[in-house]
């Protein structure tokens, strides 16, 4: 087999994978999928080419070929890029990869992940699992395969497609004040398995050595704190703003109110206070992992 044909191999393969599916409760991603698609179409035909034949060009197969045009999948960005080239788009088809990569992902998880693009610090106490933004994707596949009612492989692989797209936000330059406050017992839960627990305790010694993030551990023997009426997350934004969300409060809601920002900035500062130094948090996963 040559090199170009184990290429177009690998392409069709990858095309087909789960989490590229257009979810039809989505309507601007709708939108955007059915006109990426409408005018790959026009200039495939623009050109003169069947679909069998770009499909080939571009090294995808023909039936992706309809379902792209047809607004029923979500292509890729090496299909974007290729398409141009053999269409001769002049960087014009590449270039819608800007907007499809935002609709790539659940609405949720999109506007999230916008606010955490934006915010200039981020403050995040969990009690039930590891942080999204510090989860490995062996790790968040175990999590979200463990969702009752279940979730499809699709709807799985999407899911944690946009976990790890989100965090990006850890690169990011200028690079933004990140503070993390993990109980205790969600680094001894071993999800996935042994290997994939050790590679989680591995990420986050990773991750906490970095110079813009803190990184605590609240033990299991500490007293009352005013977290435990669940997950806090506080960003904070350069023009002054903030939005604030706590799963026992402001019915879980997320909040720009200044008051109610206050109250998660006062409890998510007092559960730092009482969580471990981030040194000593550092040590107490290292000696988790020892355990093992």
């Amino acid at each position: 087999m040559t090199a170009e044909a184990a290429d177009t191999g690998r392409l069709s393969t990858e095309a087909d994978g789960p989490g590229w599916e257009v979810d039809p409760d989505d309507e601007w991603g709708v939108a955007v999928i059915a006109t990426v698609g409408r005018q790959l179409k026009l200039r495939r035909e623009g050109a003169g080419m069947r679909a069998a034949e770009f499909g080939t060009a571009v090294g995808y197969g023909e039936d992706m070929v309809y379902k792209i045009e047809g607004g029923k999948r979500i292509p890729r960005q090496d299909y974007l890029v290729r398409a141009d080239e053999v269409l001769g788009a002049g960087g014009l088809i590449a270039a819608t990869w800007e907007d499809v990569k935002r609709v790539r992902y659940p609405k949720r998880v999109r506007e999230l992940a916008r606010l955490e693009e934006q915010a200039v610090e981020i403050g995040v106490y969990e009690c039930i699992s590891v942080a999204g933004l510090l989860q490995t994707p062996e790790h968040a596949r175990a999590l979200f395969e463990s969702w009752q009612p279940a979730y499809s492989p699709d709807e799985v692989e999407q899911l944690v497609a946009a976990r790890m797209a989100r965090q990006s936000v850890l690169e990011r330059s200028p690079a933004p004040s990140l503070s993390f406050v993990q109980e205790e017992a969600t680094l001894r839960r071993p999800v996935g398995g042994t290997m994939v627990w050790r590679r989680q305790l591995e990420r986050l010694l990773e991750v906490g050595q970095l110079r813009h993030v803190r990184l605590q551990v609240m033990p299991t023997s500490s007293e009352a704190h005013p977290g435990l009426n669940g997950r806090i997350e506080v960003l904070k934004f350069g023009d002054g703003t903030a939005v604030g969300r706590s799963d026992g409060a402001f019915g879980g809601r997320p909040s720009t109110e200044a008051k109610q920002v206050r109250i998660l900035e006062l409890r998510y500062g007092t559960i730092r206070a009482q969580a471990l130094p981030p040194r000593e948090s550092l040590a107490f996963i290292e000696q988790l992992l020892g355990e093992t």
